[in-house]
């Protein structure tokens, strides 16, 4: 057996065209156009280029793009000040704050101050609570991609076994909990869990988010098993480079599982289109319209 591969560049570049088509519509027809505020502190590297492609994203998608760059050396009531203005400004539909933040700011509390209609990463915890209770909100973006990538495979998610492995704010638990909106029996397992490989052996879909290289092994998983791995990890090469692997061991898993995300190239590009997307949904949000979908 081969997995079948599954392309989240794709399934990204469909989710962004229907993005952007749906804000050409809204533009014209309501003469707004949404917006996204991205904040990063600092000078790191990967979330430099992170915050980069979102800019030419957005931008490409015809939203307003909005980056603020701070120094490492910025203060928490420096950022909670630009935080609030930003919830202020009409043209400003949605604020993500990239992590991690430098060790003399709460990440807790500048996450809270953004305001709930304009959290499009879902981290606030008004918006963690109606996932929590099955109402309406705004989906963390990771997740989100997770899910729609699970049902490019599957035509009904209705009953199936779910194992999340991963019990983090951002990816582990609201994944497990947007399963479960979709009738699956979920299990969250973690680094506590007693017998790990035993609990991943009974998924139908299997979840991976720990930041572990490579930790998921092929015989782990179940023959025919559907499996997202969420991991974005760098590792050396023998020949002094590196290279990006996931948390799963790739070969070993495409030769037992029924599908796969490849790493690069399967859930990274979906978080940035579900970042559109939800962006767009806080727009209609605030001109009082539900969002599509």
């Amino acid at each position: 057996m081969t997995a079948r591969l599954i392309d989240g560049k794709a399934e990204a570049a469909l989710l962004r065209a229907r993005v952007a088509a749906d804000v050409q519509a809204l533009t014209a027809s309501r003469g707004i156009t949404p917006g996204l505020a991205v904040v990063l502190i600092g000078t790191d590297p990967a979330s430099q280029v992170y915050v980069r492609n979102k800019g030419v994203q957005t931008r490409a998608a015809g939203m307003a793009s909005f980056e603020y760059l701070l120094p490492e050396s910025a203060g928490e009531a420096e950022v909670l000040a630009l935080v609030a203005e930003l919830n202020a400004r009409p043209d400003v539909h949605g604020i993500l704050v990239q992590l991690p933040l430098p060790p003399q700011i709460s990440a807790d509390r500048v996450l809270q101050a953004i305001a709930p209609d304009k959290d499009v990463d879902g981290c606030h915890p008004v918006n963690a609570g109606k996932l929590a209770s099955g109402r309406p909100g705004i989906v963390p973006c990771t997740p989100q991609g997770c899910l729609i990538l699970a049902k490019t495979v599957h035509d009904s998610l209705r009953g199936l076994e779910v194992v999340v492995v991963g019990r983090s704010v951002l990816v582990g638990r609201p994944a497990a909990l947007l399963f479960l909106t979709e009738s699956c029996t979920v299990t969250i397992a973690h680094s506590a869990t007693r017998d790990l490989p035993a609990s991943c052996r009974r998924a139908d879909i299997l979840v991976v988010a720990v930041g572990r290289p490579e930790l998921v092994r092929g015989d782990w998983i179940k023959p025919g098993a559907t499996v997202i791995d969420v991991g974005i990890n760098r590792i050396d090469r023998p020949d002094g480079g590196t290279r990006l692997v996931g948390d799963v061991a790739y070969d070993e898993a495409r030769a037992v599982a029924g599908a796969l995300t490849p790493v690069p190239g399967g859930v990274g590009p979906m978080t940035i289109a579900c970042l559109l997307a939800n962006t767009l949904a806080c727009a209609r949000r605030s001109l009082g319209q539900a969002p599509a979908g």
